[in-house]
């Protein structure tokens, strides 16, 4: 029998998905945004200690506030400079390019368009979280450049005894000039504000992901894409880490300057408080189905749990599966749905703190609702919350695939 219209047409969709999230410079980005993720880790930790909620810590701690902001300014006010070597670096090594060169060249024009034109400083804003859009582009564009140079032919070769470094560099002049003359007359001579053009093309998407809307289409994308075997968070990652991003540091230099945190979705909001437990909360399935009398779901269960209480629900996910199973897709997409609502509209209303520290994505559940909210005990109630009402949700579908699966194991043995 061939396959149907539409199963052709959801083959393809699926084809075309994959594809674009192993695209060359969205992976490249992918890798980038990743690679500055323990920077910031490592800021939320000087977070925690300036901003502990104990009774009495703001006293003990405030000769001490300046200098545990340092290492929060060298992280979360540089992340722009950071990217930008780590896309390129990365995407220099996809494109058979030396990355190092690729990544100096990106940085390097990255921070000439940061230079203030009347005291020839350097703009800090920019350095930061508003820097990481244009940090991307120019990181690309820079290293397709320097490909098409290298390519065509328009380079600097020396002799093959010289040192590889030697080589190396000469062998990018060429292209870096040509980049460092393009982008100074552009900005410079032309006066176009390269920044301010690409923050505007994606102030929409910016300000669509920090509304409950926003979010909840997010939330729907994230999952569908999981429920046909795309890995969802990677396939988005490359568009919408770098906001997360911004809007951590946002609320991290309100923090420090002592007014409300404006972004409730930044990062950690869905890695900790949507994915609890894995995408889709898929710890509440293992939980209800740990003593399945069905020894399959049973076996399963008991096997991912423990890699679920670090995030990580692969063995669930694939061995049940949940993957093209409509029993199973619809509670996982309504999970990550209800979960993404219910703590967007908490932190909106004020009754949990918004997330102002990054921790591990491999953080156990209600632990990482506590630290990501800066030691809120009320977030790590509503963590523990969130596994009861995906339980709920979860529980009937469960128990109609056991149902199921028992009944055919049942005529199966009396065919025998």
């Amino acid at each position: 029998m061939g396959s149907t219209p539409v199963s052709r047409t959801s083959s393809h969709f699926v084809a075309a998905l994959t594809a674009l999230s192993e695209n060359t410079y969205l992976s490249a980005i992918r890798a980038g945004m990743v690679s500055v993720v323990p920077l910031t880790i490592i800021g939320g930790l000087f977070m925690i200690v300036a901003y502990l909620p104990v009774p009495g810590w703001e006293n003990l701690i405030a000769p001490y506030q300046q200098v545990l902001q340092v290492p929060v300014s060298a992280t979360f006010g540089l992340l722009g400079v950071f990217v930008s070597f780590a896309i390129g670096y990365d995407l220099g090594e996809r494109l058979e390019q030396e990355p190092v060169v690729s990544a100096s060249l990106a940085t390097l024009v990255f921070l000439m368009l940061q230079i203030r034109l009347e005291d020839l400083s350097l703009d800090m804003d920019n350095l930061g979280s508003k820097g990481l859009f244009p940090a991307i582009v120019i990181a690309v564009i820079s290293v397709r450049l320097q490909k098409l140079f290298t390519d065509t032919g328009v380079v600097i070769k020396l002799p093959a005894n010289v040192p590889h470094v030697v080589y190396e560099s000469f062998l990018s002049l060429i292209p870096m000039c040509f980049l460092v003359l393009g982008f100074w007359f552009i900005r410079f001579v032309l006066g176009i504000d390269i920044n301010r053009i690409v923050q505007t093309v994606f102030e929409p998407l910016v300000f669509a992901l920090n509304t409950l809307p926003g979010i909840l289409v997010y939330a729907f994308l994230v999952t569908m894409l999981w429920s046909v075997g795309i890995n969802g968070d990677n396939a988005m990652d490359a568009l919408v880490a770098p906001i997360f991003l911004q809007f951590l540091t946002e609320n991290v230099a309100a923090m420090t300057h002592g007014q409300p945190l404006p972004n409730v979705t930044a990062y950690g909001f869905f890695t900790t408080f949507v994915n609890v437990g894995g995408t889709g909360a898929t710890i509440a399935l293992a939980l209800i189905m740990v003593n399945s009398k069905e020894p399959g779901f049973r076996k399963i269960s008991r096997l991912s749990l423990p890699t679920q209480v670090f995030q990580i629900n692969e063995p669930i996910f694939f061995g049940f599966p949940i993957v093209l199973n409509p029993v199973f897709m619809i509670p996982y997409v309504l999970n990550a749905m209800i979960l993404t609502a219910g703590t967007y509209l908490l932190m909106d209303w004020g009754i949990i703190n918004k997330p102002f520290v990054n921790v591990p994505w491999t953080t156990p559940p209600i632990i990482g609702h506590y630290l990501v909210s800066g030691g809120d005990w009320r977030a790590a109630v509503w963590g523990v919350l969130s596994i009861f009402i995906a339980m709920a949700v979860y529980f009937p579908f469960a128990k109609a695939a056991e149902r199921q699966r028992l009944r055919a194991e049942a005529i199966g043995a009396a065919c025998e």
